[in-house]
């Protein structure tokens, strides 16, 4: 895709080998080893068959899938498990393809374990590209490693062959996956985002969550006061999980602009008044976290929830689902929006961030593309869908898929909150997917202002600096959203 600034720029081979964070693994005489997998031009999606001999495609088997070919399936192991793989999607596969056998790896490691497999050109079939330790994939695409879901989103969905599967999905789910303007990444788990609390304690004493940042001060002193941590979040792996509040104020006080403005790397977006007053405010709010929380993973703070010694807690819908195993009967979940910044925010208090995440990527030198395809196209379906949420506890972006399902507490928390936004929806970002080190900045300058070793002032002007040294770097290919 062009440049906005201007026309593509060359990349340089170990630029790319950098950002994808290959360089280590193929310095010296071996760096030529991507390059032995990678193709110049297209990308391969346009014959998503190409890596296996291809059988006849029918509307049975869009992709043409070779029945006996086998399938490798790498899952991040985090919130959502893997058994939505093992008993779900991967079964469904076999007994679509008998024949063929299928592969499981899970890994909490993604990159670790997926790098030096990219670099050897031995890649698995279909991947869960989620964690901290995701890989990078706007440098992936711009590699060619990445295949076009297109054929995904046009081949006839498995319950109503009459559709399309974009037909099928939550609006917005392919353009959240967009690079280059085109769908590299299958955003799968519709998320809502937002402060989650126990409820039950809320309501034992009689404590009302936050529609005001003065009123979120207020409550912070009474929590404080009844010998609790009225926030945290866990500094060491998860301080998006922070981050994606600041971004959601600050959409809130200014309107979803500010997010396209951060993506597009529009210049001064990260020193606009709504995000300097969205960072001061929840730096503020940093001042009630004890310090030791930066060292602590995202588990350890989240048990410490279920013990009732932490309030508050920032995430998404899959927090319930992950804690599971130490969650007390006495603790039940539920979700807050985001308190205002103003009065005079542009969306009202109860808007949230609800959106598709968690990225799922098919290698386009993969030896069984097709049977990524298909594989994704199980997933997009009423039963493999209903599985997911059944195993993982998070719904899906198939439209209906949740239908007669019991929700529990946290869950069901998430679509009274959608269902009170109505329209006022915070966007996604799609820096977190585009630009890597931005992001990986963005985590450092996170801590540094929550945990009070920055001002908000400090905080926007060294996001803007990282901004502005991503948008100057001919090695990265800029992207562009409008929507």
């Amino acid at each position: 895709m062009s440049n906005p600034a201007g026309t593509p720029r060359e990349i340089t081979r170990r630029q790319m080998l950098r950002r994808i964070g290959l360089t280590a693994l193929v310095a010296g005489p071996a760096a030529g080893v991507l390059s032995a997998c990678a193709t110049s031009g297209g990308n391969s999606a346009a014959s998503p068959t190409a890596s296996a001999s291809a059988s006849a495609v029918s509307a049975a088997n869009p992709f043409g899938v070779v029945a006996d070919s086998p399938l490798e399936v790498v899952i991040f192991k985090g919130g959502l498990g893997d058994s939505y793989a093992t008993d779900v999607h991967e079964p469904l596969y076999k007994k679509t393809f008998p024949g063929a056998s299928v592969k499981h790896v899970a890994t909490q490691q993604i990159a670790q374990t997926l790098q030096p497999r990219f670099a050897g050109g031995d890649v698995p079939d279909f991947i869960a590209n989620s964690g901290t330790d995701l890989m990078d994939m706007g440098a992936l695409q711009a590699e060619d490693q990445l295949l076009d879901l297109t054929p995904l989103f046009d081949a006839p969905s498995i319950d109503d062959p009459s559709k399309k599967v974009r037909d099928t999905v939550v609006p917005g789910t392919i353009e959240s996956g967009l690079i280059a303007g085109k769908p590299y990444i299958l955003n799968y788990v519709f998320t809502g985002y937002g402060l989650w609390y126990n409820s039950k304690l809320f309501q034992e004493k009689g404590w009302t969550p936050p529609k005001t940042f003065d009123e979120f001060k207020t409550l912070c002193e009474i929590i404080k006061g009844a010998g609790l941590t009225p926030y945290a979040y866990a500094g060491k792996n998860a301080a998006y999980y922070q981050y994606w509040m600041i971004l959601i104020s600050a959409a809130k006080l200014e309107g979803n602009q500010v997010l396209l403005d951060i993506d597009n790397l529009a210049d001064g977006a990260w020193t606009r008044d709504s995000v300097k007053q969205s960072a001061a405010a929840w730096a503020e709010i940093g001042k009630f976290m004890e310090k030791s929380y930066e060292g602590l993973i995202h588990t350890e703070v989240q048990t410490r929830q279920n013990q009732d010694k932490v309030a508050l807690y920032p995430s998404g819908s899959w927090l319930e689902n992950e804690q599971k195993a130490n969650t007390p009967d006495s603790f039940e979940y539920a979700v807050t929006p985001t308190p205002s910044l103003t009065a005079a925010d542009k969306m009202p208090f109860e808007a949230i961030r609800a959106a598709a995440g968690e990225p799922y990527i098919i290698p386009s030198k993969g030896k069984n593309t097709a049977g990524g395809l298909e594989y994704a196209r199980i997933m997009l379906s009423k039963e493999g869908a209903k599985g997911f949420t059944e195993k993982s506890g998070s719904l899906t972006v198939v439209v209906g898929a949740a239908e007669g399902l019991p929700l529990s507490p946290g869950l069901k928390s998430v679509a009274d909150a959608q269902t009170a936004a109505g329209a006022n929806i915070v966007t996604y970002s799609s820096f977190e997917n585009w630009y890597k080190e931005l992001e990986t900045e963005l985590r450092k300058q996170t801590n540094s202002l929550m945990f009070g070793r920055i001002t908000a002032d400090e905080f926007c002007a060294n996001m803007q600096k990282k901004a502005d040294s991503v948008k100057a770097d001919s090695s990265i290919t800029k992207q562009n959203r409008t929507v």
